[in-house]
């Protein structure tokens, strides 16, 4: 007769190891993950669930890209130096079934989330039931460590805050590329293309006071026809409608953002790629201000630079 597990009470708790005289820097790349289960459960069914709930899709790609990479590590080889990743999911078979969050465990910054169960079943039950919970621990926790690492060389440029009155944290290799009277465009050049920051101001008139989808779209085309040209002659970016952009609206640092992820496209050229865009009301001047990243970076991953670009949009402060 199979064993009936029912879950009753799930434990979660975040605990801070206490009394430690000192933790070493937590290292490993941005949106990097260690899993720590054995080998053969990687290889089976707790190893494919633990890729596809965890690995869930990036927004707002052309093509498709997970949010995290995984490593998996044995718990044998779980020692020294592998112990110092930033983020980690250890998987533990055991007759007490609880999923824990520590931070910095064995390092700092660090998330360490312990998942104990007695069987297979019960172990993707609490990755399953905690699912949003880690992915969103993980991307904020990268997103503050991807901002600590843009400071340590920082755009000491005045530019936003004089044309926008606005502040961004943003890399020092972001350089103007175009300066009007109400648009600022900011660009980063990598190996195969560029990332770019534009950002702009409406009078509250333009939007409704809950945007909508359709009224970002049709305001991002009129500013790309009028100020991001393409390489022939009459074409200009808009919004790739065969990919239906994502919209939220998020409170973020006790501001509301109205935030959209999609395409943006040429027409008539071959130049695409994924745009985020942010929109917020700045009350004392009665306008909306938007800031907006954009990647050309063509038959290149795209992930990493829509995620600095997510974490540069992410410090915008109104400043007036």
């Amino acid at each position: 007769m199979k064993k009936l597990i029912i879950i009753v009470v799930v434990f979660l708790c975040c605990e801070k190891r206490k009394n430690t005289p000192f933790l070493p820097q937590s290292s490993g790349n941005i949106n990097n993950v260690s899993v720590v289960m054995k080998h053969k459960d990687w290889q089976s069914r707790l190893g494919k669930s633990t890729r596809n709930i965890i690995g869930d899709i990036y927004q707002g790609l052309p093509i498709d890209e997970p949010n995290f990479k995984f490593f998996h590590t044995k718990p044998k080889q779980f020692t020294g130096f592998s112990r110092y990743s930033r983020n980690i999911i250890y998987f533990q078979k055991d007759t007490v079934n609880k999923f824990t969050i520590y931070k910095d465990l064995y390092s700092k910054p660090q998330l360490f989330f312990l998942i104990q169960g007695e069987d297979d079943g019960v172990l993707i039950n609490y990755l399953t039931e905690n699912k949003s919970l880690i992915i969103n621990t993980i991307k904020e926790g990268e997103r503050k460590e991807k901002i600590k690492r843009i400071k340590k060389s920082p755009s000491k440029s005045n530019i936003l805050r004089e044309k926008m009155q606005i502040d961004l944290i943003y890399p020092s290799i972001y350089k103007k590329v175009k300066d009007t009277f109400n648009f600022v465009w900011l660009e980063k050049q990598i190996l195969k293309g560029t990332l770019n920051i534009i950002s702009y101001r409406l009078p509250l008139s333009a939007l409704s006071d809950l945007p909508k989808l359709n009224e970002v779209i049709r305001i991002r085309d009129s500013i790309g026809k009028l100020y991001i040209p393409g390489r022939l002659k009459g074409a200009h970016m808009t919004t790739d409608r065969d990919y239906m952009p994502y919209f939220y609206k998020l409170n973020r640092d006790k501001k509301i953002i109205f935030q959209t992820k999609g395409i943006w496209e040429v027409k008539n050229d071959f130049m695409a790629g994924p745009f985020i865009n942010f929109i917020l009301k700045d009350e004392k001047s009665n306008e909306w201000v938007v800031v907006e990243g954009f990647v050309f970076a063509p038959s290149v991953s795209k992930r990493g630079y829509m995620f600095e670009l997510n974490s540069i949009l992410s410090t915008i402060s109104i400043n007036n």
